[in-house]
């Protein structure tokens, strides 16, 4: 299946930043057609369903927000 994204890109020294305006994924490349293909690749890997080699364990905490 394919989605539509949109992108934010600047360059950062002697990097291009690509940046998913949808979801948080950031990538770079030394162009900014490459810094573009990056975070497809990087998009690609963060819809792949995760493929545990062990089971999670699950735990609760407790955590002091100082709300009442």
């Amino acid at each position: 299946m394919k989605k539509q994204f949109s992108a934010t890109i600047w360059r950062e020294d002697e990097w291009f930043v690509a940046q998913c305006l949808q979801v948080d994924v950031a990538s770079q490349g030394s162009t900014e057609a490459l810094a573009l293909a990056n975070l497809a690749e990087a998009l690609q890997l963060h819809f792949e369903p995760p493929t545990a080699t062990l089971l999670p364990e699950i735990r609760d905490f407790e955590v002091e927000t100082g709300a009442a």
